[in-house]
């Protein structure tokens, strides 16, 4: 059988969208990958195989070219543009675009927007890697790739890479309320969250007054309190700045009912495992709107949420704004009335996301994607 051969590059930033590739292409049949890895992206992914090459900006267009390749994809184009031009008018190449509109940018906007934010590193990138072909990029590739299916709009395809991998729950006193993701208001509503934690476990509290008062007997009194939840949420990812002050002020004020837990350095995986698989309920506030590059960027409509990923990843329920656009059946979108839902699930999922996202089915999926670019 004439397998046919792909070409993965990651040089910059989303080490975990190469491991997933990697993961599921493993025991292709019909797909030969190598994947170019610059250090940094290697070294966050910590595997070492014969397909697996080091590579940087100045060398990886003639190592693609030494081999004769049916498809390149490119997980990242935020900076290298020079030379990801060059692959895009050598080689069928797709693109994962992470910041929709970015992929539409003018050069005149992106020449603004040098002087709005950043400025020795945006300029860096206009004089070293030609920043102002960033749009020539995108129009160059033959395929535009996205990795949510809401986000499937014209002149983009949905590539599959999420799959289930832990489908196990971890014991846990508490009801556990994670938060996934560096701790920053500008990505997400914090001041929310803690308020909306303020109301809930002040109810929390008084009904656990009210219950222990109408007991008759010590032994219903312990059973009643039992009743009532009590709370621990975890900010996994790390708080710093003006967030970490917030957080130290309301964890020496928090009610004996909630307990919170954060993290002042980066959060190493294994903790981060742990600490998704005791999850009944991920809550992701996320901003509706952002910027990539000081260009507008919406997430849910230009940009997809990682936390989506991780939702399928670790097979949790989660909680988005009512803004947030998805079709996703574990994606609970929060509004005005089913605000406290988010700490009324009793953690038992209902959805079976190793049936609906299991490793093989997304890898039959993605290997049906990847023939229609070749």
């Amino acid at each position: 059988m004439n397998l046919k051969k792909i070409a993965f590059i990651e040089l910059d930033t989303h080490a975990e969208i190469a491991a997933n590739f990697m993961e599921l292409m493993d025991d292709s049949e019909e797909f030969v990958v190598d994947y170019y890895f610059s250090e940094k992206i290697l070294k966050s992914i910590g595997k070492h195989q014969s397909n697996i090459f080091l590579t940087e900006s100045s060398e990886v267009l003639n190592q693609l070219k030494s081999k004769n390749y049916d498809l390149v994809i490119i997980g990242t184009v935020h900076r290298y543009f020079n030379i990801f031009e060059q692959i895009c008018e050598k080689f069928n190449t797709a693109i994962i675009a992470h910041n929709l509109n970015f992929t539409k940018i003018s050069k005149l906007q992106l020449f603004r927007n040098i002087f709005k934010k950043d400025f020795i590193y945006r300029l860096k990138l206009l004089l070293k890697e030609d920043l102002l072909s960033a749009t020539d990029v995108f129009k160059k590739a033959k395929n535009l790739l996205v990795l949510d299916k809401s986000l499937v709009q014209q002149n983009f395809k949905f590539l599959p890479l999420f799959f289930n991998k832990f489908n196990e729950k971890l014991a846990s006193e508490n009801f556990t309320i994670v938060i996934p993701g560096a701790v920053s208001q500008a990505r997400r509503d914090y001041k929310r969250v803690l308020k909306i934690l303020n109301q809930k476990v002040e109810v929390e509290r008084r009904s656990r007054e009210m219950l222990v008062e109408d007991a008759v007997s010590e032994e219903e009194r312990r059973s009643t309190e039992m009743l009532v939840k009590n709370f621990q949420i975890i900010f996994l990812g790390k708080a710093k700045g003006k967030e970490l002050h917030w957080l130290e002020n309301y964890k020496n004020s928090s009610p004996e009912n909630l307990s919170i837990k954060y993290f002042t350095e980066k959060v190493p995986q294994p903790i981060f495992d742990e600490w998704m698989n005791k999850a009944d309920v991920l809550w992701c506030p996320i901003q509706q709107e952002t910027d990539f590059f000081s260009n507008n960027e919406t997430y849910g409509k230009t940009k997809m949420s990682g936390n989506i990923g991780d939702a399928i990843k670790y097979g949790k329920f989660a909680f988005f704004p009512a803004n947030y656009h998805s079709d996703l059946d574990f994606i609970i979108n929060q509004n005005r009335n089913r605000t406290n839902e988010i700490l009324d699930l009793n953690g038992e999922n209902s959805y079976n996301f190793q049936e609906n996202f299991n490793k093989e089915k997304i890898r039959r999926e993605l290997e049906n994607v990847l023939k229609t670019l070749i």
